[in-house]
């Protein structure tokens, strides 16, 4: 195991994922990442692998959400207010498996795809024909214009699908 080196998973803006070495120790004041995941990956199908260093990763970005939240003196409202924005995105597992759904409220609205914000009847929105999630056009970059000579929508997730992780 010496031999080998320790392994991290990185998110790019463009939605894609790759698993390599560290290109940076993590900053002091942060909780460590656990790095099991580099133990058990020769002995797991890529796949499976794969869920496990995202579970690893959600664990570890919960944990800096909350070493945050308390080093910047968070009150109450502002921790729920946190831990709400972070349960309205599908985590890493969710995105890694393929299991994200699309973004419901309590009430039934729909959210954006991108964003998380709520559809509004004031602005363009778009819907991927893959996943069929809701997007505000501006998260996505299109206008109502261009869509008209879109024939089948592809989000940037679908579009990304055959990305190399």
């Amino acid at each position: 195991f010496t031999e080998k080196e320790h392994l991290c998973l990185f998110a790019f803006p463009n939605e894609t994922w790759q698993v390599k070495p560290p290109t940076e120790m993590v900053p002091p004041e942060l909780p460590e990442p656990v790095l099991g995941i580099n133990f058990s990956r020769d002995l797991m199908q890529e796949k499976d692998w794969l869920t496990n260093v995202s579970l690893h990763s959600d664990s570890w970005l919960l944990s800096v959400a909350f070493h945050m939240a308390t080093d910047y003196g968070f009150d109450k409202s502002e921790r729920e207010r946190l831990f709400k924005m972070i349960n309205d995105l599908p985590t890493i597992v969710e995105v890694v498996s393929g299991n994200a759904k699309e973004e419901v409220d309590e009430e039934g609205a729909t959210l954006c795809g991108a964003c998380g914000a709520y559809y509004g009847i004031d602005g363009f929105w778009i819907c991927c024909d893959l996943c069929n999630k809701w997007f505000h056009g501006t998260c996505v970059k299109i206008t109502a214009a261009e869509a008209e000579y879109i024939e089948h929508y592809k989000c940037p997730t679908c579009s990304n699908e055959g990305a190399k992780v």
